[in-house]
């Protein structure tokens, strides 16, 4: 049983590439440098580390970027106030589908190098004609409702005129069991973070279709989630833990730390798999295919500030998603509670950043269809799409 002292920060993780933060932290004495007993507890599900955070089993968590919101707005189950201290990264996941609907979508005309429009069309297409024939509908994986995972594959969908809740079936799974599930045909195709989506290419069991880096550039994925109670009783804790999350990360972002890094998330401690699964988004090698040449773009981030500090725009999109979906009714007063639960303030308490700084100025988003999102209308914004809730 671990021990506890007022150093002790107990925290939840789901054994994915970009739990890297809290594992390096852990193991490579970042924590320590700060007088933080940092002790990670693996969870196999989004809804644990969501319930045990709620209820004071974790002090913090990895967890996905918009379920510290729907937390905050009392949307999902056992709903507390959170708060958003850093995220843990840019990127990283990617969707993948069977080789089967690869062979039927490359056939409809799906570019090689994952690009979601290409892609995105072939799939209309597949889905069209097994509409016509009769053929059940295609179903994919998200690992939960409130996910940029969930999101991402509604809005790549729905992009190509594919009705998310009408021309396929959305089911939810854990991370780790995508690629088994897509084996044995559970899943024809699925969204999730990396080794995941590598997992199910090596085996030869998959081919990712497109990537978030492809849909949306430099965008928020997991966050370091804490309740608004533990993180107005522990300031001084989760400033100590802050930075040494931002030391973790800068480590973490080192190419030539990667191969150190693959192994050590590889033990089966941690995410107890090969560790070739783990390098190739690690240094931006990624595979689409297993014979494939590695793609040589940017897939995944951890260091510099643009990828630690909590950027209101990316909560606000999250939000909109929520609205676009059902998952909420707009309420200008959700903004507020958006706007509070995704605050840089902690993170530049921590940092020492000051209001000044250009971390506070907005980055647009550039999705790659090309339609601008305006944090400043987000009811105009969810109401110009032709499919939404």
């Amino acid at each position: 049983m671990s021990t506890r002292s007022s150093d002790t920060v107990i925290a939840g993780y789901i054994p994915l590439l970009d739990s890297a933060l809290l594992v390096a932290a852990a193991r490579l004495g970042f924590a320590e440098e700060e007088g933080i007993d940092l002790q990670l507890v693996r969870e196999t599900s989004w809804a644990n580390i969501r319930d045990r955070i709620s209820v004071g089993h974790f002090d913090v968590a990895h967890m996905l970027g918009p379920m510290p919101i729907a937390a905050s707005l009392n949307i999902t189950s056992l709903a507390v106030p959170m708060r958003v201290p850093m995220a843990l990264g840019l990127g990283g996941n990617a969707i993948t589908v069977s080789c089967a609907i690869w062979g039927q979508m490359s056939a409809a005309g799906a570019g090689e190098e994952g690009d979601p429009a290409s892609t995105g069309a072939a799939l209309a297409q597949v889905i069209t004609g097994r509409k016509t024939a009769g053929g059940d509908p295609l179903r994919f994986g998200v690992v939960h409702p409130f996910s940029g995972h969930a999101y991402e594959l509604r809005y790549w969908l729905a992009a190509a005129g594919i009705d998310p809740d009408a021309d396929v079936e959305i089911t939810v799974l854990p991370p780790p069991l995508m690629h088994d599930a897509l084996a044995v045909g559970q899943i024809d195709g699925y969204c999730v973070g990396e080794p995941w989506n590598t997992a199910a290419v090596l085996a030869g069991t998959g081919r990712i279709a497109t990537f978030k880096e492809a849909i949306w550039p430099a965008s928020p994925e997991k966050v370091l989630g804490v309740t608004e109670n533990w993180a107005e009783r522990n300031p001084d804790r989760l400033d100590r833990l802050v930075r040494s999350l931002v030391r973790s990360a800068e480590w973490c972002g080192n190419k030539e730390n990667a191969p150190q890094l693959a192994a050590l998330l590889a033990s089966a401690e941690f995410l107890d798999c090969p560790a070739n699964l783990c390098l190739p988004a690690l240094t931006d090698q990624i595979r689409l295919i297993k014979a494939g040449p590695a793609l040589d773009v940017p897939f995944m981030t951890f260091s510099g500030p643009l990828a630690h500090c909590p950027r209101l725009e990316h909560g606000l999109w999250f939000y909109s998603q929520m609205v676009r979906w059902g998952q909420a009714g707009f309420n200008a007063a959700d903004l507020d509670i958006v706007r509070d639960t995704f605050s840089s303030a902690i993170y530049r308490r921590a940092c020492g950043v000051g209001e000044q700084s250009a971390l506070r100025q907005p980055q647009p988003a550039r999705f790659f269809d090309q339609n601008p999102f305006d944090p400043d209308a987000i009811e105009a914004y969810v109401e110009a799409f032709d499919l939404k809730v």
